[in-house]
């Protein structure tokens, strides 16, 4: 492994079926005024939303809330949400929900006693938090962007036409977050799917870079095969608690910052579908997956080394079976074999991208140099349209 680096993740996590029975004893260490946060209502559907309330009541806790965050946070819901937890004192904030609903909990804390306009100061500027911040938990309701274990936020702003990601440091991470599996069989299979590629995307976006030996390789390629293995159960019956549990897991490890230790990494696919995202609002995994083949492919013949590994070790291809570009093509392919098999998003029309629209695409692509190859914006444009 190369370079110098300091490794913490401070999120405790209670995982399994009975995890939400830890909720009050960690509601205990923090203050009286709560800001639920939760997206468009299935936690009340499901009765998620009654157990939780029902454990702020016995903790003695004074609750308001924000409901209604969408799968894209707007900047337009931050500030929202801003003004609730400053108008009430808020002392925590507790998200149910998903991915988006973690993300948007974390960027409320960071913002709601900013004393600028925080989508410049930590979406435009990328600078540090400075202000106070309010504690965030997570009771997680989908697997998928590793939101529960991370300093990530993602928001969008419309106005602007752009999606961005800050990833704060480890003073932002959850304080906790509640992972039970089964609490994830009710999401639609396209929204499982979604979340599925998020998860193997996350890790691909660390594994496709660096050609030093690095024990971060060997984990992620063990991470892929796991997910790999259980999101072919679960398509076929979500309520498989074993393949649920492991898919679970495996989000939270994707993307922890334990695999890009030691590491550069990519993020180049996240980069061009979160664009993609700000022009359509279409789900985030689906997003990646409609561009990653095109982009892989390209990538290949600048990191063959690393994607004929990853075709002999994740996909179990033949060594022998060819020149090295043949086998890392071989991966390729059978990658998106799998990706078909799940039912995601293989091309950007299907997500009602037009051709009109992919010149400001790329225009709102925030270039990243961790990977094989930078691409210049010409090579985005070519491979948007080859994504289509």
């Amino acid at each position: 492994m190369l370079g110098n680096f300091t490794y913490c993740n401070p999120t405790r996590l209670y995982f399994g079926e009975d995890a939400l029975e830890n909720l009050g004893a960690e509601l205990a260490k923090y203050g009286k005024n709560v800001l639920l946060v939760y997206g468009g209502g299935s936690i009340k559907k499901s009765g998620l939303y009654g157990q939780v309330t029902a454990i702020l009541a016995d903790c003695g806790k004074e609750v308001c809330e924000v409901p209604g965050v969408m799968p894209n946070p707007t900047v337009d819901k931050l500030y929202e949400g801003c003004r609730t937890a400053r108008e009430n004192r808020v002392d925590f904030i507790l998200a149910v929900g998903g991915g988006s609903v973690c993300d948007y909990a974390k960027a409320v804390s960071v913002s709601a006693w900013c004393e600028e306009d925080p989508w410049d100061k930590y979406f435009l500027r990328m600078e540090d938090v400075d202000n106070r911040i309010i504690p965030v938990g997570c009771v997680l309701t989908m697997a998928g962007t590793g939101s529960e274990m991370n300093g990530g936020s993602v928001i969008t702003n419309h106005a602007s036409r752009l999606k961005i990601g800050h990833v704060f440091g480890d003073n932002v991470f959850p304080k906790f977050s509640i992972l039970n599996p089964k609490l994830t069989y009710t999401l639609p299979k396209y929204q499982m799917a979604a979340g599925i590629y998020d998860i193997f995307n996350h890790i691909t976006e660390q594994y496709f870079s660096g050609t030093d030996d690095n024990t971060s390789d060997y984990l992620a390629e063990g991470l892929m095969k796991s997910l790999i293995h259980s999101s072919r159960i679960a398509v076929q019956n979500p309520q498989d608690y074993e393949a649920r549990s492991n898919i679970m897991w495996t989000a939270a490890w994707a993307l922890n910052t334990l695999i890009a230790q030691g590491k550069r990494t990519d993020w180049m696919v996240h980069m061009i579908g979160q664009s993609v995202g700000a022009y359509t609002d279409a789900t985030h995994g689906m997003t990646l997956s409609a561009v990653s083949m095109a982009y892989y492919r390209a990538l290949l013949p600048h990191g063959l080394d690393k994607f004929r590994r990853f075709a002999v070790n994740v996909w179990g291809v033949d060594p022998a079976g060819g020149p090295a570009v043949e086998v890392a093509a071989e991966g390729l392919k059978r990658m998106e074999a799998w990706m078909r098999e799940l039912g995601l998003v293989m091309n950007l029309r299907e997500l009602g991208v037009t051709e009109d629209m992919l010149e400001g695409i790329a225009d709102g692509v925030f270039p990243m140099d961790g990977g094989y190859k930078a691409l210049s914006r010409e090579e985005i444009v070519q491979l948007l349209r080859e994504s289509l």
